[in-house]
Parts: C-alpha cells; sequence; structure tokens
C-alpha cells in the first residue's frame, strides 16, 4: 500500500558523520527527505544520530565504503528500512598530503580506494533502487584538487580527477535511464579537519589567490549539492561545478605547499 511516507524521498550520503557531509545531509533532512548516513567512523556517526534526534527520517549506518560487502550490506538495508532511494552523495573521502617520493603504496591504495571505488561501489549498489522508483540523481563531491594540480596531492588529487571522469561516464551511461550524475568540486572549506591540517601560512596563501578572499562554508556547499540532486537541476547531467570562490579560475599555486615540498 502506498503511504505518504514511502513517497517521501530517500537520500544516502556517505561520509555523513560529521563536516560537508553532516551539512549536506542537513540540506536534505530541511527538505523533508529521509536520509541514510553511512560512516565508517562509529563513535561520530552515533554522536550524530543522537543529535539529530529523528529516528523516523534518520537511518546511520557503520560502512567502509571501500569494503564491497559492507556497502552490498548497507544499501540493502536503506532499501529495506525506507522502501526507496532518490538521491545519493558520494561524499566520503581520506587524504594523504604528501609528496610523491614519500606515499607509500599502502597510502595510495588506501585513498584511491577510499574516494573512487567507494564512489563507483555505492552508485552501483543505490542503481537497482533508483530505477524502481523511477529514477535519481548521483552527486559525487569531487575537489578542486581533482581540477588543477598542487603539491602534496599526489594521491588525493588523482583520485578526485578520476572520480570526475567516473562522473562523466556515469553521466552518459546512467542518464539514458533517468538517474543524472553531476560532480561538486569544493575548494578550501570551513571545517573541523581543515582547521587541524591547514596552518596559519596555509590559510593566508588560500585567501590571497582565493578571488572572494575566504574560505567556503560547509551549506555552500551542501547548497549546490542538494540543487543537483532536485528538479531544479533536471537538466543538468554530466557536469562539475566548483564551488571554490574563484580559485580554481586564477590558476596560481600555494607558495606554503611548495616550500613545504622542497624541505
Amino acid at each position: 500500500m502506498t503511504t505518504a511516507l514511502t513517497l517521501t524521498p530517500v537520500a544516502v550520503v556517505t561520509g555523513g558523520a560529521r563536516g560537508i557531509g553532516l551539512g549536506i545531509a542537513r540540506w536534505f533532512l530541511s527538505r523533508g527527505y529521509r536520509v541514510a548516513l553511512l560512516d565508517i567512523d562509529a563513535v561520530t556517526l552515533s554522536r550524530t544520530e543522537t543529535e539529530l534526534n529523528d529516528k523516523a527520517r534518520v537511518l546511520a549506518l557503520v560502512c567502509d565504503v571501500s569494503n564491497p560487502e559492507q556497502v552490498d550490506r548497507a544499501i540493502e538495508q536503506v532499501d529495506n528500512v525506507f522502501g526507496r532511494i532518490d538521491s545519493l552523495v558520494n561524499n566520503a573521502g581520506i587524504a594523504v598530503f604528501k609528496t610523491i617520493g614519500t606515499t607509500s603504496y599502502a597510502e595510495w591504495r588506501a585513498v584511491l580506494s577510499t574516494n573512487l571505488d567507494g564512489a563507483f561501489l555505492c552508485s552501483q549498489a543505490c542503481v537497482p533502487a533508483m530505477l524502481r522508483s523511477g529514477g535519481g540523481s548521483i552527486v559525487n563531491i569531487a575537489s578542486i584538487s581533482g581540477l588543477r594540480a598542487s603539491t602534496l596531492r599526489v594521491a588525493y588529487g588523482t583520485s578526485k580527477a578520476a572520480l570526475i571522469h567516473l562522473t562523466k561516464q556515469q553521466a552518459a551511461e546512467l542518464g539514458t535511464v533517468g538517474i543524472r550524475v553531476n560532480a561538486v568540486a569544493p575548494g578550501p572549506v570551513e571545517t573541523e579537519m581543515a582547521k587541524l591540517v591547514h596552518s596559519v601560512a596555509i590559510r593566508s596563501d588560500y585567501h590571497d589567490v582565493i578571488p572572494l578572499n575566504r574560505y567556503g562554508l560547509v551549506e555552500e556547499i551542501a547548497a549546490v549539492t542538494g540543487f543537483l540532486c532536485s528538479a531544479d537541476a533536471a537538466y543538468v547531467n554530466g557536469q562539475v561545478l566548483a564551488v571554490d570562490g574563484g580559485f580554481e579560475a586564477t590558476g596560481v599555486g600555494l607558495p606554503t605547499l611548495r616550500k613545504m615540498a622542497s624541505e
């Protein structure tokens, strides 16, 4: 029997326990969606679930998106609990900021497995449920580092560049069956993680080279992601939208990172 609840749209957000992922989840919840949060960090995920305090609309699942079996189990659970999937945001990601010579193969594989394989696996798992509901939208959270090379980003930047091309491959194929796929490429964003890894010198560099002269806000990334999942973007497919204050357009590197690489 069809009810109002079964017709309520469902969004799956990976890496949803904190930062950009949580901001995106809040955007969906504020617009009436039910939301499944997938995250490998069980402690933070549990804290976020308690904070959101909405058992009817929030499903929190511990999941390593680089693990095919865990992904399949998590998405099956989402489908069983909510009965549909309309939007998927592949936000889960990790970073290793080292020079090419000091990045180990294990670190390289860890970054690629999470940032690229994870998006492939989660998309593949969600598509059948989307098709059953008549279509859907996938947004891959890439990075400005996937559009332009930068020092100390060999694994991270390569994974995000590959994710951007995966987006186009998905859009070309899945668009024919009613599933739109796009990517958002954030520049530096004010998150707890950025505060930990960006020194005062790096923050100053970013302010100097970003035309808007500031970091982006989680809410700004969430708003663009939500737009791409919404009916307002019904004819947008296979696109990469940089949300970076104009950073990519300027084409200037960061002196502090170059100095760090040479030390």
